[in-house]
């Protein structure tokens, strides 16, 4: 498995030869500017929620890639009537995808897409690979739902929100982290605007503080 940050809360996923893209907000992110999604592979798209910020590019991305749109069903129905191809899932379910079993999580936020049309109630995933196990949990605030993912799922990786001001900030996230039994984070969500700008070296020292390793600082 393979994970590549392309900023805010969007990434890049290779399972074996299968390419997955999560919450695509490319274009629009000033320190995504290298990044060309003409060229990005995919043959999934997954969606946590509904939110500009995590929606920009999908509508782009699946027209060049053909990549079925995973999310729950109001999403999905939005996407389904403009001719996307598409997965419908809602919390607590999974499916065996050809990359592996896909599960579909709580997150407490709230979603609707620029438009205003209302966007579900939003998740996170659970990705369950023959190799990792990671956890992807969206916007969300810390909440008690998380202790139920160990309990059915050995984790690799955490992917968690640490900007603050939308969703958990760096404490939050590390008590996150203690709730998922997983001491290898990721942190996302972070600096893309000024509300979730963060101190780089503090949170990784608060991390370290704790036992937990953390990346992605720096990769934008």
């Amino acid at each position: 498995m393979k994970i590549t940050y392309y900023g805010h809360a969007s990434l890049g996923i290779e399972v074996g030869a299968k390419h997955i893209i999560v919450d695509p907000f490319i274009t629009g992110n000033p320190l995504a500017n290298a990044i060309d999604i003409n060229i990005l592979k995919a043959d999934y798209i997954l969606l946590t929620h509904a939110h500009y910020d995590h929606v920009l590019d999908v509508e782009e991305i699946a027209k060049n890639t053909d990549a079925v749109i995973v999310s729950n069903p109001e999403i999905t129905t939005y996407y389904e009537k403009k001719g996307f191809k598409s997965h419908f899932m809602n919390h607590g379910g999974s499916w065996k995808f050809d990359f592996g079993t896909l599960r579909y999580v709580s997150a407490a936020h709230s979603s609707s897409f620029p438009d205003g049309t209302y966007g579900g109630n939003p998740g996170g995933f659970l990705i369950e690979t023959q190799s990792k196990n990671i956890y992807i949990a969206g916007d969300t605030a810390l909440t008690y739902d998380m202790k139920l993912i160990p309990l059915r799922t050995k984790l690799d990786l955490a992917i968690l929100p640490i900007g603050n001001n939308f969703t958990m900030d760096v404490q939050d996230a590390i008590v996150a982290s203690d709730f998922v039994e997983c001491n290898k984070i990721m942190g996302y969500h972070y600096d893309s605007n000024p509300y979730i700008e963060i101190n780089h070296e503090e949170s990784i020292v608060k991390f370290l503080d704790k036992g937990k390793r953390i990346a992605s600082f720096g990769g934008r």
